[in-house]
């Protein structure tokens, strides 16, 4: 039997705009997927854009009664700050009303809401002024921040300013993926800065606010693992754990920016526009614990072609493909559950083994009709055999000291992927969206409702 601390938090993740719909409804104003599936609508799966999501916005109660059904004590999600703040400015009361009445929802069903503020969805208004490239920004979400902590800080005792600010970064100005799709390694450093600087703003705002509670950040950070033990592929290691790991997790928990960071940006000319006083704004602004979002592991070698300066990541580091790795196959990710024993220990000797929790860990599969039984339940063993799996890692990581606090799975529904809409379903429950989104249980929540009774498996 592997157990877990009897206070363990266990649970779900989702956010806003991936679940609640009334995307411009009830006052809310558009971000950018709004005017990105409006102006490109032949970029989104199956024509699926974040209009009507998973519903949530008008089916909360009934998925916190099933949170309660399969042992959920905790759940993060997002606000949407175009609901909160349509212009920026303006509070939204309808906004307020909504969130109080499903925070306080959690509470009454002993689920503790662990909230993030921002989930990739810029606000249309902010993005016009240049988004996360503008300076402005900064204040704008530090003005975001207060006005919810003020507004729900007496429900709300869990905050986290962003969720995996990398991959907005990545993806929106290097990748393609997310608007405005911009591929641009100096703007993508300029971006990631100026979201730093919002996130130390917003820890500011929180501490002044001196509301009961902590306050985080959630990171898909791990450890790079190399080919080899060659110079070339350690140097391409380091370089990727610099800009993918230690570029958010060093301020947030040390309070400063890696030196050899400054310096692989300063040597490839990718060094970004700062302020005077950000550097001690870090330092007096650092967090409270740490969510880490896990699913595959960073493999990487040497760059086999690299320009100098570098333009692309892939100027100092290159995928690895490694040879023996277990695969899903619809998603194409490897499959390593060790990693989380890896991440336990790095937080435990690297970050003075600040309190931190998984904040997600999931299997995306398609097509998971195919797996129902003859009462219409979605046999998805090989996510409990996922879980299984990465849990004993953490499990193993925990009692090598690591101060771990708690699980979630991504997703507890079934829910909107960004381009990818309802391609791949993560959920503990199904949605059937040709049925009113009919919330169905899946075996994998059976499982996690006996897992969480026993405190263990």
């Amino acid at each position: 039997m592997i157990n877990f601390p009897k206070d363990f938090l266990w649970g779900a993740a989702a956010s806003a705009p991936q679940t609640e719909g009334h995307s411009l409804l009830n006052g809310k104003s558009a971000t950018t997927w709004d005017k990105w599936f409006e102006m490109n609508p032949e970029k989104f799966n199956q024509d699926q854009g974040p209009k009507d999501t998973s519903n949530t916005y008008e089916m909360y109660h009934e998925d916190v009664e099933n949170m309660t059904k399969i042992g959920m004590n905790s759940y993060r999600t997002s606000i949407s700050w175009a609901r909160l703040l349509p212009d920026g400015k303006t509070l939204n009361p309808e906004a307020v009303a909504f969130y109080r009445d499903y925070f306080q929802d959690m509470l009454d069903h002993n689920i503790e809401p662990i909230i993030n503020l921002f989930h990739f969805d810029m606000p249309w208004w902010l993005m016009e002024k240049g988004g996360w490239e503008a300076r402005e920004s900064v204040e704008d979400f530090a003005f975001y921040a207060k006005t919810a902590f003020e507004q729900f800080g007496d429900l709300v005792h869990k905050w986290t300013t962003f969720n995996e600010p990398m991959v907005h970064v990545e993806c929106g100005y290097l990748l393609g993926f997310h608007y405005p799709a911009i591929v641009d390694m100096k703007k993508a450093v300029q971006v990631g800065y100026h979201t730093l600087m919002s996130h130390v703003c917003a820890v500011r705002e929180f501490r002044k606010s001196q509301i009961d509670g902590e306050i985080g950040i959630i990171l898909n950070v791990l450890p790079a693992y190399s080919r080899s033990q060659s110079a070339a592929d350690l140097k391409a290691k380091k370089d990727s754990d610099l800009l993918n790991t230690q570029s958010f997790l060093d301020p947030a928990v040390l309070g400063k920016v890696p030196v050899e960071l400054v310096e692989l940006l300063r040597e490839n000319d990718l060094l970004p526009t700062v302020e005077k006083g950000d550097q001690q704004l870090m330092a007096d602004n650092t967090v409270d614990f740490i969510g880490i979002n896990y699913y595959q592991p960073r493999r990487v070698q040497a760059p086999t072609n690299p320009h100098f300066p570098a333009k692309m990541p892939e100027d100092l580091y290159e995928p690895y493909d490694w040879p023996d790795k277990k695969i899903n196959p619809y998603r194409g990710w490897e499959i390593y559950p060790k990693a989380l024993y890896d991440i336990a220990i790095m937080m435990r000797d690297q970050y003075k083994n600040i309190p931190w929790y998984v904040s997600e860990n999931g299997m995306g599969v398609a097509d998971e009709a195919r797996f129902k039984n003859a009462d219409g339940m979605i046999e998805d063993d090989y996510r409990i055999d996922f879980m299984k799996e990465h849990l004993a890692m953490l499990h193993k990581g925990m009692e090598a000291g690591s101060n771990c606090f708690g699980y979630h799975m991504w997703t507890f529904v079934d829910c909107w992927s960004w381009l990818n809409g309802y391609r791949n379903r993560y959920g503990f429950y199904s949605v059937d969206l040709d049925n009113n989104f009919k919330r169905t249980v899946k075996k994998s929540g059976l499982w996690f409702k006996e897992m969480t009774a026993n405190n263990g498996f």
